[in-house]
């Protein structure tokens, strides 16, 4: 698992794969809270030194135990049967991702996966982060940009932003 690797060999590969228009620009980081109960913290995305995508689990944790809580009362599930406990949180977490919200670990993840995936892959995932990586991967060329143009525009917002970082980075017109 990454996280029990050194941030900053993970982070070396991650940048290595940053396209060279982005390279100087785009910043990914990791913090660590020494005095939270699990030494987790948040990892964060920069962009011309502000930050763009947070990743917080303080934060993921929070928006997990509401959808949680919620799904239980939907479903009407006793907050005390524990045998759908695992069900319950599995869809919390599709539904607080699929929000944008990640943790850390989230974080971690996704890299691990964009890691292990071909570049098409990680263009074509339902995981944000993942897609957002790719799209400032330097294996994926301006013909492959342009291709998504339509596409995009059924992301959400943070992927759209990413997108357009990109082609504006590379010069490729996507208006008009």
């Amino acid at each position: 698992m990454l996280q029990n690797q050194q941030w900053s060999k993970v982070k070396k590969r991650l940048d290595s794969f940053t396209c060279d228009s982005l390279k100087e620009r785009v910043q990914f980081t990791v913090t660590n809270y020494r005095r939270a109960h699990d030494q987790l913290g948040r990892a964060f995305i920069t962009v011309d030194k502000k930050e763009v995508l947070n990743m917080c689990t303080i934060t993921s944790e929070a928006a997990l135990n509401r959808r949680t809580y919620e799904i239980k009362r939907e479903k009407q599930i006793p907050y005390t049967d524990w045998s759908q406990e695992s069900v319950v949180w599995n869809e919390a977490h599709e539904w607080v991702l699929d929000e944008g919200v990640f943790a850390q670990y989230d974080f971690f993840d996704a890299v691990e996966e964009y890691f292990q995936n071909s570049i098409e892959e990680s263009l074509e995932s339902n995981n944000m982060l993942i897609k957002i990586f790719a799209l400032i991967d330097r294996r994926a060329g301006k013909r492959t940009l342009e291709k998504m143009k339509q596409s995009i525009l059924c992301e959400k917002e943070i992927v759209q932003f990413f997108y357009q970082l990109r082609c504006k980075a590379e010069g490729i017109r996507i208006h008009g």
